[in-house]
């Protein structure tokens, strides 16, 4: 045992950091889960600018992600839905209902132009080995966009879980402008599925954001539901809304949908409901209004970090420094190579360096005279020239000695030189230079992506106002059953969900209870209505013990567990009257009738005897035992 503890130990380890780091919880340099980042980096190999089946995407992306083909197909409609990056062809699902996209040798995908132009390039992605060293896959894509705040990823990892909220591709884009320029800002998230959203609770990324539906009232008897909460879709939504109905906590005749590509609930009303009443409730008891929670998890310097928003901005706006710096370094070395060639052709085609080969008689002396020519200028190399380059000039063809292509090379040399000085000043000023990467995607793309969900304030809907106050409850002394289904003749009122209702039956059992549907109460029930929780009710009964002997106990029930069953008497006591309040009045005794018996009748004033406790055995009326209690009204 000692040996297996260590050996566990090290293995759940080893387990717990693979599916953080290789699974679950995105990389904050390009806010991507690996099988996301493979996907992505399958579709660019891919990419030929037509569509392809997306069964074949999810073959040649399993040569990078062993995980199997579910997962894959998975992620792949999450992020074509999310529009950014994987334009779609064919049934893709519909988030807003809830249906699933049709199979995957049914529909097509490319990547967007968006994605071609901010998440890669070639040239300076890291690879590694894939998981069996057959391929190669990216470290990390070259993203120039925070990834991480625009699609939202959720994941559950050992100990650990991420559920970040999309936000707005704009808004992104102009607060990491605003972080360049040194300036405080503040995002908040953005939903597709529209809907209103109160961000007082959200602490940047920390805490809680309150989602309600867009509601419209058509007319007083219809409401229309136009767009819906994230996470909700219309099939859970007219779910919760038949379950409230069921309650009775809101009244409906009928919900229809007509949800195609933009959502359209028809909820229409019944007789003597009113849209301003119900609306409200709505958004009380059914999906119509729900509260997400943010938890920002990443992976960051290869460790999964808690952050906030802003830092996570903060992070993926360094990130875009680093990768246009990179991007804009590798272009100034291909603009130098190129320089460096041109110039070495035109000082060989100009400086007729070509007319000293004319005579050489062997291979050394061939490149010995074009070395020794081209160095005649060596003032005008952009760097050292080496073999290769000579291997080069001796390449060049014949006609490179015309006017025209000597024309050309003088045009090809200043047009790199305008490249080269464009190059070193965008890397003299990367702040300036990112910005104006960000205000061009802005332009080009903002009005693509538009805000949809409304940032607004709400006030908090007090249920107890709202609540339906005409639940009709009743009793059927028949069946013992009480609630709202029941039809009953006895104990008849109208209460709402909030109140609570006091039953007290024969055998002293008594509970306190909420509007049931249906209830079997034990006994015939003496006492049944709406109980006050704050001022309490005070009672007194007389009952009859085993042995006949009557007793009288006046009390006050104010503490209770609802709907727990109390007793007031003792085991096989019967109650034989009932009063509430702090006046009960008298009562008229009939004792047995026994020998020499003097006394056969006696009147007691119950309003002389003070308040016990519920489980109080009371005080015995008489010594003897009764054939009759009677009430004394008045």
């Amino acid at each position: 045992m000692a040996q297996l503890e260590p050996l566990m130990e090290r293995n759940f380890l080893e387990y717990a950091s693979y599916v953080v780091l290789d699974r679950a919880i995105p990389e904050i340099r390009d806010g991507l889960k690996p099988v996301q980042r493979r996907l992505l980096q399958t579709l660019f190999q891919m990419n030929d600018g037509r569509f392809h089946k997306v069964a074949n995407v999810i073959g040649d992306t399993m040569k990078l992600h062993p995980h199997g083909e579910a997962a894959i197909a998975d992620a792949l409609v999450v992020l074509a839905n999310k529009e950014y990056f994987i334009e779609r062809q064919g049934n893709f699902g519909n988030p807003l209902t809830g249906h699933r996209a049709a199979a995957p040798r049914y529909i097509e995908c490319r990547l967007t132009p968006l994605a071609l132009e901010t998440l890669f390039h070639k040239h300076t992605t890291e690879m590694v080995p894939s998981y069996d060293g057959r391929r190669e896959e990216p470290v990390f894509l070259r993203a120039k966009l925070p990834v991480l705040l625009m699609l939202g990823p959720e994941g559950i990892a050992v100990g650990m879980a991420t559920k970040i909220l999309p936000h707005n591709l704009p808004e992104l884009l102009k607060a990491q402008i605003a972080l360049l320029e040194g300036k405080e800002t503040r995002v908040y998230p953005d939903f597709a599925s529209g809907g209103l959203m109160d961000v007082t609770e959200y602490d940047d990324g920390r805490g809680k954001v309150v989602l309600r539906a867009k509601i419209e009232k058509k007319d007083d008897k219809t409401i229309v539901i136009r767009e819906l909460p994230y996470s909700v879709t219309t099939e859970s939504l007219i779910n919760s809304i038949d379950a409230t109905a069921q309650k009775g906590q809101v009244k409906v005749a009928s919900v229809s949908d007509f949800t195609t590509s933009k959502v359209e609930i028809e909820i229409n009303l019944p007789r003597g409901t009113y849209a301003k009443d119900v609306i409200p409730q709505l958004y009380a008891y059914t999906d119509c209004e729900v509260s997400i929670s943010s938890n920002v998890v990443a992976v960051h310097d290869g460790k999964p970090r808690e952050m906030t928003i802003t830092q996570v901005l903060a992070a993926q706006t360094d990130r875009l420094l680093e990768n246009l710096r990179a991007e804009i370094q590798w272009d100034l070395d291909q603009w130098n190579d190129k320089l460096h060639w041109l110039t070495l052709e035109q000082i060989f085609v100009e400086h007729r360096v070509y007319q000293r080969i004319e005579k050489a008689k062997t291979d050394k002396a061939v490149r010995k005279n074009v070395w020794d020519g081209m160095h005649e200028h060596v003032k005008l190399f952009v760097r050292d020239m080496v073999e290769d380059d000579i291997d080069r000039l001796l390449r060049i063809p014949i006609r490179r000695i015309s006017q025209y292509d000597i024309d050309k090379n003088r045009k090809d040399v200043k047009d790199a030189e305008a490249a080269i000085k464009t190059c070193k000043r965008k890397l003299r000023q990367m702040k300036k230079t990112a910005i104006e990467y960000l205000q061009d995607i802005i332009q080009r793309y903002g009005k693509v992506f538009p805000r949809r969900t409304k940032i607004t304030t709400f006030q908090v809907v007090d249920k107890r106002k709202v609540a339906r106050k005409d639940i009709r409850m009743s009793y059927d002394p028949k069946s013992g059953f009480f609630g709202t289904k029941v039809r009953g003749t006895r104990f008849e009122f109208t209460a709402s969900e909030f109140d609570r209702i006091l039953a007290i039956s024969k055998d002293g059992s008594y509970r306190v209870m909420g509007a049931v549907d249906k209830i079997l109460l034990p006994g015939r029930v003496l006492h049944c209505s709406k109980f006050d929780t704050e001022k309490g009710a005070t009672f007194t009964i007389v009952y009859r013990d085993k042995k006949k002997l009557v007793w009288v106990k006046k009390f006050k029930i104010l503490q209770f567990i609802k709907d727990k069953e109390y007793s007031l008497v003792p085991e096989g006591a019967k109650i034989e009257m009932l009063a509430e309040g702090d006046k009960p009045g008298s009562v008229h005794l009939e004792f047995v009738p026994a020998a020499r018996q003097r006394v056969t009748e006696l009147e007691v004033d119950l309003n002389e005897f003070a308040i016990k406790g519920t489980t109080a055995r009371g005080n015995r009326l008489a010594p003897k035992p009764v054939a009759k209690v009677t009430r004394v009204k008045g």
